[in-house]
């Protein structure tokens, strides 16, 4: 099994930046994509970001479309670790962000936009 803990959550006002981190521990061999969901007060979870990759460094990402331009995922497959860096945040972007793997997901952490 994989444990995933994130980190990184806040709040910040509209416009501003945040980072997120998710760590991965556990059974971590074998691991080649990782994903950031979120889901908001009253709303489904929904996908935002998904990192691939194809070697040690190089990876692919996927974005959904209300985040693109505005989102980078990216990571350290040495690590475990991926990233969320959040840029021009509005309040929509305001839910509990989520790190998922596999069947596996971390535990989340509030992300609040104050407009």
């Amino acid at each position: 099994q994989v444990q995933l803990v994130e980190s990184g959550g806040g709040l910040v006002q509209a416009g501003g930046s945040l980072r997120l981190s998710c760590a991965a521990s556990g059974r971590t061999f074998g691991i080649n994509a990782m994903d950031w969901f979120r889901q908001a007060p009253g709303k489904e979870r929904e996908f935002v970001a998904r990192i691939r990759w194809t070697g040690s460094s190089i990876y692919y990402a996927d974005y959904a479309d209300s985040v693109k331009g505005r989102f980078t995922i990216s990571g350290d497959r040495a690590k475990n670790t991926v990233y969320l860096q959040m840029n021009s945040l509005n309040s929509e972007d305001t839910a509990v962000y989520y790190c998922h793997q596999g069947q596996n997901w971390g535990q989340g952490t509030q992300v609040t936009v104050s407009s």
